[in-house]
């Protein structure tokens, strides 16, 4: 049988070199703490261990064989010419019957070795009894032996070739002093009493010390005081038993510097097992950590007034409820919305209004005492927690000089700004029992009823009234009497790829066929159960009987996915995940994978340990997760990283007014970017018109659900509107654009903001004139600075400046209307004309962009 390599038999490695290789196996088993480190050397139709190190745990022999075409690692390596890692060979079907599993090692590392001809030698190889992904830095120290047995094996043949005697043990040790000398890393060894017997450059550079100060020192001389006893207790631990440790110190540098390391430290045993040295590899990692903290930091507090974030603030609100309840205290949440805000920021733009924000933030910050949190939640809106109150009055002063400081004049830039407050406030212990998102939810209704009385002033949360204004709807005696009278019924909303016209599946929506008041939508039933356990009976209800529709559908050819929302209460059940696979079970004629589970972002992220075990158990047995409303929760980089769900359902109200709303559209964008860098799919809620669809394939977004694409409907119609629905031909037309044109959009939907800005002064609806000058526009500004340099050159850029001159003339003529009292009709009607035009040339412009 002829051997499928070509190979070099004839040539002998010489005795030195045999024993260097002898020291590189024994080296790269003390060094990466592995049972067996081997060099492999093929024949025609077998592989033998040619070299294997001299550890205890090495269950191979020198010279054993064993015969190719059997399934073994090494033959892969020696076929593909390329490393090969496999950290857990046991869950690797390609591997299920290799010999070397039998030997009790599941995890292998090898690299290939080859004549300078290009005939293959054998392999280089590492093999551990346990699962071992083995790190970068340690490939990277395998690949550095593997290129010093390479050159041995040049040196070999170029000897023969020769006919020279050179001695290669000398050149190995150099090769592997080099490549210790020259690693990144930090490399010490000390005695067995610890004490340093070598550092490489790497450790002075980390350091600043040099060799002559540290020899014969105990590295204690870098300990910075700042790193936890119990650390150095598990680390001594460790390696005093023989056994490698691993983890992160702070040590300080020769100029008083803190700086991190990740250390791995491992004891060096002689051949009858005593410890005569301690080997040290450290990455100095400060970077890494500095990142991590900022990461840290942006997840709990707000970028632009550094005050806590959602996330902090729902933390600290929940650990002050304890304590009050503890101390029996009172604690006031006040929620504040600035009254006038979005007026400075039309007209004098998004800066000055940071600014503002910032300003009014400090100050009203410093109002609080030490024990108290004041958070940003987003936009203009913060929160205050009130802790140890010993009665409500405790909290008016405070509230009075909230206000006064809010309505006080702030400079910027020559510019006079002035705004209020409305102020919604809560307290906490109440009668019923309450959490901390429901308190939130008080205080913000509370907000919103200050706003209606007339701004500038607060307004307490009345829970009397309340519940008087929940008794208006139906009892929960009354919905238990619904849903055993089978009076719910499911409706289906399709999912959709606008631009491909495949329908992705449908949102199961539950209604309430009431036999008195027609069909009732979930807010009008669902908040009287929402900590009941009928809550759980209906949500399971759902489940079962959109998965029978599923099944039916399935049976005449219609294969789509169903999406079922789920609450926090369903999901917090400890039998959910069993109930879930009783009634996939129930229904074999559906695959689980058809099956999409949505809950809110605020209900996943109240316990978000919890719900991510959940996601993954739902994963196991193919059921996928999303996470709805996306956005309007507590999002975070480091939430999202840990929650485990395959889609985003970003939330309708930012898809509603991102064609009139430029923050809705810079969220939307932001999401958009979240989702492809965690890669998870995204579906936008809310699509009401062709122009909403329109933006969102621009952006990149295909997938959707909305009113303009369909409404909610009976499952018996589902069928019929699949077969014959088609995307608009528009959508067909619209390309994804660049992320440079992106300010070509802004640019846009900034101009449609400045006309609603003049219609709502002639309307008397806003007070605050937006600015008339072409100059002062932030559509102006954008057009003669950033646009006139991006699209200055093409034709349709030119076709813009007269419109948008016209129309601030139309402006300006409006206003004067208004002020005379004379009805403006014809003229909106004309600034709408003009405006049509210029968006309209702003699309050709990006299509001449694209080409």
């Amino acid at each position: 049988m002829v051997s499928k390599y070509s190979i070099i038999e004839h040539l002998s490695i010489p005795v030195e070199v045999m024993n260097n290789w002898q020291e590189t196996t024994d080296l790269i088993a003390e060094i990466i703490n592995v049972p067996a480190a081997l060099i492999m050397r093929v024949h025609p139709h077998e592989i033998e261990v040619f070299v294997k190190s001299n550890n205890k745990k090495n269950v191979y022999k020198s010279g054993e064989r064993a015969t190719l075409d059997t399934g073994l690692y090494c033959e892969t390596v020696m076929d593909t010419h390329q490393e090969l890692l496999v950290p857990d060979a046991l869950n690797d079907p390609l591997w299920e019957h290799n010999p070397d599993i039998e030997l009790g090692m599941i995890s292998y590392y090898g690299l290939p070795l080859t004549w300078p001809t290009g005939e293959i030698f054998g392999t280089l190889c590492i093999l551990d009894s346990k699962k071992n992904k083995h790190s970068n830095k340690y490939r990277k120290l395998m690949k550095r032996f593997r290129d010093t047995i390479q050159l041995s094996i040049t040196s070999v043949y170029e000897a023969s070739q020769k006919n020279t005697e050179i001695t290669q043990s000398k050149e190995q040790i150099r090769i592997l002093s080099q490549a210790v000398e020259q690693s990144p890393l930090s490399i010490v060894i000390t005695d067995s009493n610890a004490k340093i017997t070598y550092i490489n450059p790497a450790f002075e550079k980390i350091t600043g010390y040099h060799a002559k100060e540290v020899i014969g020192q105990n590295p204690k001389i870098l300990q910075s005081g700042e790193t936890s006893k119990k650390t150095y207790v598990e680390l001594w631990s460790a390696i005093s038993s023989k056994k490698a440790w691993e983890g992160d110190i702070q040590n300080r540098r020769k100029n008083g510097e803190l700086y991190w390391e990740h250390a791995h430290i491992a004891p060096v045993v002689d051949s009858k097992g005593k410890i005569v040295n301690y080997l040290a590899i450290k990455e100095d990692v400060t970077r890494k950590k500095e990142y991590q903290q900022q990461l840290e930091y942006i997840a709990h507090f707000d970028a632009l007034t550094n005050l806590p974030n959602r996330v902090l603030l729902s933390k600290r609100l929940q650990h002050s409820m304890s304590h009050v309840q503890c101390h029996s205290q009172l604690l006031a949440v006040v929620y504040l919305d600035l009254d006038g805000f979005k007026d400075i920021n039309d007209n004098y733009g998004h800066d000055i209004g940071d600014q503002l924000l910032v300003i009014l933030a400090k100050r009203l910050n410093n109002t609080l005492r030490d024990k108290d949190t004041f958070a940003r939640i987003g936009g203009d809106e913060f929160v205050a927690v009130l802790s140890e109150l010993s009665d409500k009055n405790d909290y008016v002063q405070f509230l009075e000089r909230l206000l006064s400081i809010a309505s006080k004049p702030v400079h910027i830039d020559k510019i006079e700004l002035q705004v209020s407050a409305s102020l919604g406030v809560t307290f906490f212990p109440q009668k019923e029992t309450i959490d901390a998102d429901q308190l939130l939810r008080q205080a913000d209704q509370a907000m919103y009823q200050a706003k209606l009385s007339g701004k500038n002033q607060f307004h307490i949360f009345d829970t009397v009234q309340d519940t008087n204004i929940r008794g208006h709807h139906e009892s929960l005696e009354r919905i238990r009497q619904a849903f055993e009278n089978k009076e719910f019924v499911l409706y289906y909303q399709p999912k959709v790829n606008m631009r491909t016209g495949d329908i992705i599946g449908a949102e199961v929506l539950i209604r309430w066929q009431h036999p008195e008041l027609g069909l009732l939508s979930p807010v009008e039933f669902l908040p009287v159960i929402e900590n009941n356990s009928l809550l759980i009976e209906l949500g399971d209800w759902v489940i079962s009987n959109a998965l029978t529709q599923l099944e039916a559908w399935h049976e005449i050819g219609l294969k789509k996915s169903i999406s079922v929302n789920i609450s926090a209460l369903q999901v917090q059940q400890s039998d959910f995940i069993s109930k879930l696979n009783s009634n996939l079970q129930q229904h074999s004629g559906v695959e689980s994978h058809f099956l999409e589970l949505e809950i809110l972002e605020t209900s996943a992220l109240a316990d978000i340990t919890y719900v991510s075990n959940i996601i993954d158990e739902c994963k196991k047995i193919g059921v996928k997760f999303a996470l709805d409303d996306f956005g309007t929760g507590y999002s975070s980089l480091t939430y999202l990283k840990r929650l485990p769900a395959s889609t985003l359902k970003i939330d309708r109200s930012f898809v509603r007014d991102m064609l009139n709303d430029p923050e809705d559209l810079a969220i939307l964008e932001g999401i958009l970017g979240l989702s492809s860098a965690f890669q998870r799919e995204v579906i936008a809620e809310g699509v009401e018109t062709v122009e909403h669809g329109e933006l969102l394939l621009q952006l990149g977004c295909e997938f959707a659900q909305g009113f303009g694409i369909a409404r909610p409907m009976p499952a018996d119609e589902f069928p019929e509107w699949v077969a014959s629905w088609q995307p608009d031909l528009r959508w067909k037309q619209v390309q994804e654009i660049n992320k440079d044109d992106y300010t070509l959009l802004y640019a846009g939907i900034e101009h449609r903001a400045w006309v609603r800005a003049i219609e709502d002064y002639n309307d008397s609806k806003s007070v605050m004139l937006p600015p008339l000058s072409t100059n002062e526009c932030r559509f102006g500004q954008w057009f003669k600075g950033k646009g006139k340099e991006r699209y200055g050159g093409l034709k349709s850029y030119q076709s813009i400046l007269p419109l948008h001159e016209k129309i601030h003339q139309l402006g300006e003529e409006l206003c004067n209307l208004q002020r005379q009292k004379i009805e403006p009709q014809s003229k909106l009607m004309e600034l709408h004309k003009i405006q049509d035009m210029m968006l309209n040339q702003l699309k050709n412009l990006l299509h001449e962009r694209q080409g």
